[in-house]
């Protein structure tokens, strides 16, 4: 089912391709509605801003991290003007030039709207890179890397980064079945953040709650139809972070792409209709939005 699923996808994202490529000679990408201001953030709290699609970048009390960096215009196949592939609604909330001196990049899987290898080969060689099992070969060009399975953790500048378990699949050529994904589980001061990557629903962050309470949890909502086998839908998305009993929810991988059949705006109205009378637990429901937890506020562990 899984195969098939897959072999389905890919057919679609070629005969898109080119039905796309006509439809962006009669529109534009529409401006980022936010823009961060990384150099005002301060180093003694967890600050983050959503940059589009699953790419969000933090401020964990002085370290700095992005996640599965997608900055350019489209994603895909190919590099530049020739890249086959869909197209940003909207644009990212900073390029890569305008971002600030990383620590280090988490992919969390090998999709080519997560590990964007145009997006990569604009960031310095220095910053240090942590992919799931089998997806080292895909980030060559970096001096550090580390290649972690679920349970496994490494440090970035005071920051534990544990790689954890999801419910997706890794293969970024449809027949490369051997690349892992998950999500990372990242702890510094009493304070934790989950970044789930790409998921569908799965009780595995409901065992995390073991480990100590979490702040934020940043999860995906969109791209569940048709594919619920491996993306949640927003409710899903809702009771994945009850169940971690997060104090804060960030909601991701909706409005930047079109990669599914639900409309853009869609994944956001449920996701916030779910959260109900605790809308004030999400946070950042727009590209380019940042938000900070205050020192000691709420679930940090003494």
């Amino acid at each position: 089912m899984a195969f098939r699923t897959q072999l389905a996808f890919a057919r679609r994202y070629a005969r898109d391709a080119v039905m796309d490529r006509r439809r962006d000679l009669l529109s534009r990408i529409a401006p980022a509605p936010h823009r961060p201001r990384p150099a005002a953030w301060a180093d003694d709290r967890l600050t983050v801003s959503w940059l589009g699609h699953a790419t969000v970048l933090l401020n964990f009390h002085g370290t700095w991290l992005l996640t599965d960096p997608a900055l350019e215009r489209r994603i895909g196949i190919g590099r530049g003007v020739v890249k086959l592939g869909p197209r940003r609604l909207i644009q990212p909330a900073l390029r890569p030039r305008e971002l600030p001196e990383l620590d280090a990049v988490l992919l969390s899987h090998a999709h080519m709207d997560h590990t964007d290898l145009g997006t990569l080969q604009r960031i310095p060689r220095k910053v240090h890179v942590v992919v799931q099992a089998g997806n080292a070969d895909l980030v060559r060009r970096f001096r550090r890397v580390d290649e972690m399975a679920w349970g496994q953790a490494t440090e970035v500048e005071g920051v534990r980064v544990e790689s954890v378990e999801v419910r997706h699949w890794g293969a970024r050529m449809v027949t490369d079945r051997h690349r892992g994904y998950g999500g990372y589980l990242l702890t510094r001061a009493g304070h934790a953040v989950l970044f789930a990557g790409d998921t569908a629903y799965t009780e595995a962050f409901a065992r995390l709650r073991k480990q100590g309470p979490v702040d934020l949890a940043i999860l995906p909502i969109g791209s569940y139809d048709p594919w619920i086998q491996s993306h949640a839908s927003p409710e899903e998305a809702w009771r994945m972070f009850r169940a971690l009993d997060a104090e804060y929810v960030m909601p991701i991988h909706h409005s930047t792409f079109r990669l599914s059949r639900e409309p853009t705006d869609e994944p956001i109205r449920r996701f916030l209709a779910a959260a109900g009378r605790e809308r004030w637990r999400v946070v950042l429901t727009e590209v380019g939005e940042t938000w900070s937890l205050p020192p000691g506020e709420a679930s940090a562990v003494a």
